[in-house]
């Protein structure tokens, strides 16, 4: 299902190209499912977002009930839906948002604002050549998770 105004991705070739061929702007990933509540909100607050970025990032949803984004899912460890990754010029972007997990943003965001100033700071970090910028938002606007890690 999806949006009607996002592309969503659902062959791991796919991903792959929208992550290589996203040149000087930030890709932003997804990865939900188009039946899931949160992931319906944040794909709400994607697609109110998409024009205002337009000029420095894209934004793509992909669906995880895919069996060939299998591989994406495990090795982004995405157990919680959604989670939103970052890529600038085929680089994955890591966020420290004060959380445990820098890889990707576990949750929705509160506002379409809070949305915009994270990727504005995910490419202002990378212009500079960061491959991990700080989270501009305020602590109590950043969605926490008890995060278990096994084998550590």
């Amino acid at each position: 299902m999806g949006s009607a105004v996002l592309p969503t991705l659902r062959r791991k070739r796919e991903v792959d190209a929208a992550i290589r061929d996203t040149l000087d702007k930030v890709l932003v990933l997804r990865f939900g499912r188009a039946a899931d509540a949160a992931c319906l909100q944040l794909d709400d607050v994607l697609a109110k977002s998409s024009w205002d970025i337009s000029k420095f990032a894209t934004i793509a949803l992909v669906d995880m009930d895919s069996e060939e984004i299998q591989v994406y899912v495990d090795y982004f460890d995405i157990t919680l839906v959604p989670a939103t990754i970052f890529f600038f010029n085929a680089h994955h972007m890591k966020m420290d948002s004060g959380t445990p997990d820098h890889t990707k943003w576990i949750g929705s965001f509160s506002s379409k604002q809070d949305f915009i100033d994270v990727v504005e700071a995910v490419f202002r970090g990378a212009m500079k050549g960061k491959l991990i910028v700080s989270c501009p938002l305020p602590p109590e606007r950043i969605p926490r998770f008890q995060l278990l890690f096994k084998d550590v």
